[in-house]
């Protein structure tokens, strides 16, 4: 089931977090090899627009043992405006998208080194260099990467191990390989591409070339906005609700097989332990 890849310790104290130490707003979350659990968050900032200038001066990136919730290391400080999507590759490298910025950025496993950069810092655009409010990154095992480039752009864009642009496919609307909002993307063991087409309330599934093979919706899978492989190839997602964030209407972490039947459900709306609200990405331990 579900729950056996999200275990995590019961009660208020996971994580154990400092005093002072402020998560807020968690949007972004990846679990690498050893079990430790990465976490991207706003530190207090708020989503509002338009957005602040002004880096966040504390640390937004927080790492955290995956069993007992201690914080390991904090980085990130007077990095990011406005934090968004993490994913992490094959070699724990820290995949980052900051919609403030408007920016991806390949961090090493620690985040004292930045590997990489794509985009023009505050600078939107639509062409092969620039994104607008991009999202999420999934990385392949030979260090190529697919982008979500969002909440404007409507498209998934393909880069080689080196930043350079490979392809991309998308577009407004509701159809076949089109995107109302791409919101989180990942990779299975087979190459497909799994993005979360967020207010499609659907996930698509592409091949590694952009190519359509399947829409997964339906109620029991409301409205997908992170996405997540387990060891197994189970599909993984979180179903944000629709909004606005204190709307109880799903709130449900989701577990499908292969071919997007659900296998699995839990939580519900709130603040309690095993209650999500308005929930913003998923991660699996591998």
């Amino acid at each position: 089931s579900a729950r056996r890849w999200l275990r995590l310790p019961r009660g208020r104290d996971w994580p154990e977090l400092p005093a002072g130490h402020v998560l807020g707003q968690c949007v972004g979350v990846g679990v690498d090899s050893r079990g430790n659990v990465l976490v991207f968050h706003r530190s207090g900032r708020t989503w509002s627009t338009p957005f602040p200038t002004e880096p966040i001066a504390v640390p937004t990136v927080s790492v955290l043992d995956g069993r007992t919730g201690r914080l390991l290391a904090a980085w990130g400080t007077n990095e990011f405006i406005m934090p968004h999507g993490l994913s992490l590759d094959h070699a724990d490298n820290v995949w980052l998208t900051d919609v403030g910025r408007q920016q991806v950025f390949k961090f090493s496993p620690d985040g004292r080194r930045l590997l990489l950069t794509l985009g023009e810092r505050g600078v939107p655009g639509a062409d092969r260099t620039h994104f607008n409010l991009p999202t999420d990154v999934a990385a392949l095992p030979d260090g190529s990467f697919y982008v979500s480039d969002g909440y404007r752009n409507t498209r998934v864009v393909k880069f080689t191990a080196e930043g350079k642009y490979d392809f991309e496919w998308g577009g407004k609307g509701a159809g076949p390989g089109q995107f109302n909002l791409p919101h989180g993307v990942a990779v299975d063991a087979q190459g497909r591409v799994i993005v979360c087409d967020r207010s499609n309330s659907r996930l698509q599934v592409f091949d590694p070339g952009g190519k359509f093979l399947a829409e997964w919706k339906g109620p029991l899978i409301g409205r997908p906005y992170g996405v997540s492989i387990g060891p197994d190839g189970h599909v993984f997602l979180i179903d944000g609700g629709d909004g606005p964030a204190r709307t109880a209407d799903r709130h449900y972490a989701v577990e499908l097989d292969a071919e997007g039947r659900v296998l699995d459900r839990f939580g519900s709306f709130g603040t309690e332990p095993g209650q999500f609200q308005l929930g913003h990405d998923i991660a699996v331990a591998r």
